[in-house]
């Protein structure tokens, strides 16, 4: 991901030549298809089998969205219902074009206009589609040629992109061979496909705009041709950064970018899209490599102003089924489960740039997610985007500077009734901290709570699958992965659905992990304990001048719960006196160890006395407590040292913070800065 706002482990390769490739003939390997968690080596799990995940039915079985239905609030670009048959592309519905700002302004359009320069140095007023057919229909035999003609519908910015990525790979990565192949077949290919597309895209396509859930779906064949124009730069007005301008709230979508990042994985990413219009783009007398699927994509928006109590919700963590996966990866491991795309708020990231991590690898190896650029505004807040029937189509090696695309990938996964393969990916996009302390800070993790759960909220009413996922906004983003997966296990227990989390690589996470939510378990600690925990947490940083670890910190405080829950109990037996309401496993109980725990621990820190009318309840005098705490920390709240910044650890040093200034829509709008690194 680059530093501008646009801004794990492997398979096999291929077992037949792919043109254009630059990389030897490989052997597929096909991901494990069962789930077993069984084939694995017991030491890279802890928690349960991931059987478990998948509630001990089939892979597929239980369902992320219902058939496709056309509606106001879900736009098919197809004839619905599909009456060729599934060896044929559904055909594209039509309907009169528009040319708003609700729409995908397209270049065919004939409203599409672009200055076009004449031999004496003059200029007209010319059609766009006219200038992109002729440019690109004329004969083009190497780099340099393809250059020139996208700029020649670019002309605007003929002094500020260069292609010296792409002339690389022609030139120097690919071999004679190689290069003659891709300027011969697979480059007319994509032209040809591109050209399609009054054909093919025969309605508006509608923009999935901000503060509103909307829906719509494409087939493959359609999403190839809108990729093959992305290729070759003709979208008008998505090419300029600045802010004002019309689509300054979209990701980019023209592939020129990609073409003049100069870093190791840009060549490996381009290997990705050539084998993607490799495998879909029909030759002049074949069309039975056409795909013939579809895909939706929905955007979810909640009301801002309706957001969940997390202080409320007295779902066990103990009872979420979790895996704890080091080894593993979210798209192998976790096939039939909702899987979580750690993304940048403008969808993609750094797909066409610098980046190459957790979301842009996801991008390029199943291209058909990249087409989100082209329609999907930057996600706010309280909004996700799922993205429904995305086939995938490369294998890869490596992460991030050591990404290398390793050959084919036969997608095995099978399709649902309307078409689409049953993979469910969900975009939802963490917070960006500089400071490692911030995080912790209660409206803070409460916006991340909330995104988390406006993603992982099920749109089905019957049983719901579970959720593949990891360290969601760690690395470069700055969080604690300690943190966001007791954040995520807090959601998936008050939505109820299982939770298979990956590591990594990161085997002291999956052990700490598993600790905690042992303890969990045995205790029957809810979420709204440990969202009151969580806040203790914060507040014991503002106090302390010593080192402080989230987990250790939970461990002392739940413990001390237990003694004093075992204190009270003895008391209460000694003396004859039965409790009036609940259970030894109730949630009032629950609470009041928590609060004879928080009480021992501060004892010069008095509550106020419950009022004479109405007696307080526990959870209103936890809250008091903790206000109380608030004020007497005064409004300044430390934070790292900038050599410290970067640090996801767990351990915390409240004595080298400085004052925390930033706002909540400060860290959401420089969360889509900083793209360069993992999130």
């Amino acid at each position: 991901m680059e530093t501008t706002k646009r801004d794990a482990a492997c398979d096999g390769g291929s077992n037949e030549p792919v043109a254009g490739s630059g990389s030897p003939q490989r052997t597929t390997t096909t991901p494990a298809t069962n789930g077993d968690a069984s084939t694995q080596s017991p030491q890279h799990w802890r928690g349960q089998p991931i059987e478990a995940i998948h509630r001990g039915l089939q892979l597929f079985e239980l369902e992320h969205l219902g058939p496709i239905q056309p509606s106001g609030f879900h736009r098919v670009l197809y004839k619905h219902p599909i009456c060729e048959s599934i060896n044929e592309a559904p055909r594209p519905l039509k309907s009169a074009p528009k040319w708003d700002a609700q729409h995908v302004r397209l270049p065919c359009a004939e409203e599409s206009k672009y200055p076009r320069e004449n031999a004496d140095g003059s200029s007209e007023i010319d059609s766009r589609w006219e200038m992109i057919e002729r440019a690109l229909l004329r004969p083009i035999s190497n780099s340099k040629q393809l250059e020139a003609a996208i700029l020649s519908y670019n002309t605007t910015y003929r002094n500020q992109w260069n292609f010296r990525s792409l002339h690389k790979l022609l030139r120097e990565e690919f071999d004679k061979s190689e290069a003659r192949v891709f300027f011969e077949d697979l480059l007319p290919r994509i032209i040809r496909l591109a050209l399609r597309l009054p054909e093919l895209i025969k309605a508006p396509v509608p923009l999935l705009k901000q503060y509103k859930t909307s829906a719509l779906t494409l087939s493959q064949q359609q999403i190839s041709c809108l990729l093959a124009n992305a290729f070759l730069c003709t979208y008008p007005r998505r090419n300029t950064l600045k802010r004002k301008s019309e689509y300054s709230t979209f990701p980019d979508i023209n592939f020129n970018r990609l073409y003049q990042a100069e870093c190791p994985s840009t060549l490996e990413k381009l290997k990705c899209i050539f084998h993607y219009f490799r495998r879909v783009c029909p030759t002049e007398r074949d069309s039975s490599n056409v795909p013939t699927g579809c895909v939706t994509f929905v955007r979810r928006s909640a009301k801002p102003e309706i957001q969940q109590d997390w202080s409320t919700s007295e779902a066990p963590l103990g009872n979420v089924p979790l895996h704890i996966n080091a080894a593993g990866t979210i798209e192998d491991q976790g096939i039939g489960l909702l899987q979580v795309d750690f993304a940048n708020k403008f969808l993609g990231g750094g797909v066409l740039g610098h980046g190459c991590v957790q979301e842009e690898i996801r991008f390029v190896i199943c291209p058909e997610l990249i087409v989100s650029k082209l329609f999907t505004e930057c996600l706010r807040p309280h909004e996700a985007l799922l993205m429904v029937g995305a086939e995938r189509y490369s294998n890869y090696t490596g992460y991030a500077n050591s990404f290398m695309w390793a050959g084919n990938h036969e997608d095995l996964t099978p399709r649902d009734s309307s078409r689409r393969r049953q993979t469910a990916i969900v975009a939802i996009d963490a917070l960006q901290f500089r400071e490692t302390s911030m995080q912790y800070r209660k409206d803070l993790m409460e916006r991340e709570l909330n995104k988390a759960h406006v993603g992982f909220m099920p749109w089905m009413p019957t049983l719901s699958p579970g959720i593949a996922t990891g360290n969601w906004g760690c690395g470069a983003f700055g969080g604690d992965p300690h943190l966001k997966a007791l954040l995520q296990l807090m959601v998936c227990a008050d939505l109820g659905r299982p939770l298979a989390y990956f590591t990594f690589g990161n085997e002291q996470l999956r052990d700490d992990l598993h600790a905690m939510w042992q303890l969990f378990r045995n205790r029957g600690t809810t979420v709204q304990e440990l969202w009151f925990l969580l806040r203790r947490f914060d507040q014991r940083l503002l106090k302390t001048n010593t080192n402080l670890n989230l987990y250790d910190f939970l461990k002392e405080e739940l413990l001390r719960a237990t003694k004093a829950t075992a204190s009270a109990s003895t008391s209460a037996s000694s003396s004859n006196v039965t409790p009036t309401s609940g259970t030894s496993g109730s949630v009032e109980e629950t609470n009041a160890m928590m609060m004879a725990a928080s009480l021992d621990s501060h004892p010069s820190e008095k509550l106020t006395p419950p009022s004479k009318t109405r007696q307080l309840t526990l959870l209103e005098m936890l809250d008091n407590h903790y206000e109380k705490g608030q004020t007497a920390a005064g409004s300044k709240r430390p934070r790292h040292s900038a050599s410290s910044a970067g640090s996801s650890s767990t351990t915390t040093t409240p004595a080298t913070m400085k004052c925390r200034k930033e706002s909540l829509d400060d860290l959401d709008a420089s969360s889509s800065s900083n793209s360069n690194n993992p999130r």
